[in-house]
């Protein structure tokens, strides 16, 4: 599997870590962890293990923050290499995600 999910219940923070590539094969897992009637009060992509993603990756984070509350909703990916980093400000997602 390419996504591991942790929930602290403590904080109701969601981590999703994805491992090798964040694309359309982990959609089924990403939508069933984060999409639900559920919200999480934050969220944490960890793309620390990811060495490409595809337009549906950036989809499914926008459905995340779309679901999360838009503006209002605390989403920050970390650990992306600096490509991954590049591609994310490109496509103008350091306006609407936290990255680190």
């Amino acid at each position: 599997m390419n996504l591991n999910v942790q929930h602290d219940t403590e904080q109701d923070c969601l981590t999703l870590q994805f491992s090798n590539r964040f694309d359309f094969s982990v959609h089924r897992s990403f939508h069933e962890a984060c999409l639900g009637e559920r919200k999480s009060r934050s969220y944490v992509i960890d793309l620390g293990e990811v060495e490409s993603m595809d337009s549906s990756a950036l989809g499914m984070l926008l459905l995340l923050r779309e679901h999360a509350g838009g503006d209002r909703a605390e989403i920050r990916i970390v650990n992306a290499s600096s490509a991954l980093r590049g591609t994310l400000r490109v496509a103008g997602f350091d306006k609407l995600f936290t990255l680190h």
